[in-house]
């Protein structure tokens, strides 16, 4: 009875998840409307939908996962890096690249930087966009793994057939609804999820014997709690945590500054004067489900221990969530739709983030690489259709990546999220506020930083020690000083790119 009553639960939700897509279709007249949903969003949806996007099955499977393992300092320094740059992101990016892209007609992130530096040849379109489709591949094959381990842990179905059940469904309402379909689903996915959240810390807490019996088990474990020392599962003692683990956990919020699809929605606001009230939802809802987030990981421990769920190992850790609903679904028929609810919230939050990734890489191929860069001209229709056949075309490439049932979500994640942050961030940054960045220095900005990832991560890691950092911050800032360097000895921007530049940024 409880497994009906959670796929009665479920079902509900991924019905009206593509009625919303089939209600958006018909809204769909322009290429604005399908990328960008004709610049409309109200500041409720913009803010929601961009964390929404942004936090992913990350914040329902990851980061718990990261949390039960290790304790607070791994997962904790990761959310006050990720808080931080949350906020800053929507404070100095947000206003300025909405009313940038506004004043030169740009309707994607690529589209932005080929207007913004004159680059008539669309060479930095061209990169830019192979560089989205690079890292959202195995961004989009996290989601659909996560979707995956949820439905194998909970009913035993076959991890890939839950996996391309789920993509299915994500593409369905992607492709009919465009943009607006995509925002207003991750509006209601980052409800689904606050009450996910909150359900399962409270059920968690009382199932492990209350809040005191939580603390004091976490506290029995070396550097557990701490912030500045971790638990090693392996040897049960702790190990230090400095600064330099610190400073590389935190350049996570570096990331922000060349999210695409976090980008995009700063860019579709209707009215860039409620970006202030965005910022301000949108970072209250952070800081409270990333720490909520983590003190469930701390809760799963107790809950483990207490033989209310399994012990959990490896990246079964980061079922945490799925196992407590499971738990609390064999209660009552109430308690077992309650359960439906939390496991719908972790579909949310793979979809939401997966929606949004398939919908830039789509519109990066069909608008940018076809029709910028190939100086293909295509009416509306086609280039709609076109970036929904790739839509499919990526799905099913992530859907091969992610067939390892054994793959971490955490790890997937953390590389794609590096690989925007050093490849896009300093170039939103130069091009927002420098306005003696030029093409040249962009372009090759981009490239190191894209490259540095791989090299820094599967080269330059491996002699461990300090190298051992998380390869986001060695590749931002190489990227940066490239970005600057390259743009000093080449020449100037045109005169009117400059008044451009003083134009946008003549506003208060």
């Amino acid at each position: 009875m409880s497994q009906i009553c959670i796929i009665i639960a479920i079902a509900v939700y991924l019905i009206v998840m593509i009625y919303v897509g089939l209600r958006f279709s018909k809204t769909n007249t322009s290429a604005s409307d399908f990328y960008l949903g004709g610049r409309k969003l109200g500041p409720f949806v913009t803010a929601m939908s961009a964390e929404a996007s942004d936090m992913s099955s990350w914040l329902l499977m990851g980061l718990p996962g990261v949390a039960y393992l290790s304790g607070l300092a791994d997962a904790g320094w990761t959310a006050i890096g990720l808080a931080v740059g949350t906020y800053i992101n929507w404070l100095i990016v947000s206003k300025r690249i909405r009313r940038y892209t506004s004043r030169v007609h740009a309707l994607t992130l690529p589209d932005f930087f080929a207007k913004r530096y004159g680059d008539d040849k669309h060479i930095l379109t061209c990169v830019s966009a192979i560089i989205i489709v690079i890292f959202f591949i195995p961004y989009t094959a996290s989601g659909f793994a996560a979707c995956g381990k949820l439905f194998n842990t909970l009913f035993g179905v076959n991890y890939m057939v839950a996996m391309i059940l789920s993509a299915a469904v994500i593409v369905l309402y992607c492709t009919m609804g465009g943009f607006r379909a995509v925002s207003t689903t991750d509006f209601i996915q980052s409800i689904t999820m606050s009450i996910a959240l909150l359900v399962v810390i409270f059920f968690g807490v009382s199932s492990a014997g209350g809040l005191d019996t939580v603390i004091d088990n976490a506290k029995a474990l070396p550097g557990y709690l701490s912030m500045f020392q971790t638990y090693v599962t392996s040897t049960g003692e702790s190990a230090p945590y400095g600064a330099l683990s610190i400073a590389s956990m935190m350049a996570w919020g570096l990331g922000y500054f060349g999210m695409p699809h976090i980008l995009l929605r700063f860019m579709a606001i209707e009215d860039e004067n409620k970006l202030k009230l965005s910022r301000r939802i949108a970072s209250v809802w952070v800081v409270i489900s990333m720490a909520i987030a983590l003190f469930i990981g701390v809760i799963g421990y107790s809950m483990s221990k207490a033989s209310v769920i399994p012990t959990l190992e490896g990246s079964n850790s980061e079922t945490i969530i799925v196992q407590i609903a499971s738990v609390l679904s064999r209660y009552n028929v109430l308690a077992a739709l309650i359960a439906g609810v939390i496991l719908a919230g972790i579909l949310a939050a793979t979809m939401s983030t997966a929606d949004s990734q398939l919908l830039a890489a789509a519109s990066s191929i069909s608008q940018n690489l076809l029709q910028d860069f190939g100086k293909k001209k295509l009416d509306t229709k086609t280039s709609v259709k076109i970036a929904r056949v790739t839509v499919i075309i990526i799905s099913i490439i992530s859907v091969v990546l992610a067939s390892d049932p054994n793959s971490s979500i955490f790890e997937i994640v953390s590389f794609a999220w590096a690989g925007f942050g050093a490849a896009f961030g300093p170039i939103v940054l130069c091009a927002l506020f420098w306005k003696r960045s030029n093409k040249w220095g962009a372009l090759c900005g981009m490239i190191a930083g894209g490259a540095m990832i791989f090299i820094w991560k599967y080269g330059i890691a491996k002699l461990g020690g300090a190298f051992a950092i998380y390869e986001l911050l060695p590749a931002f800032l190489i990227a940066l000083v490239v970005n600057v360097v390259v743009s000093l000895v080449t020449a100037a921007p045109s005169k009117e790119i400059i008044k451009t530049y003083e134009e946008v940024n003549a506003k208060n």
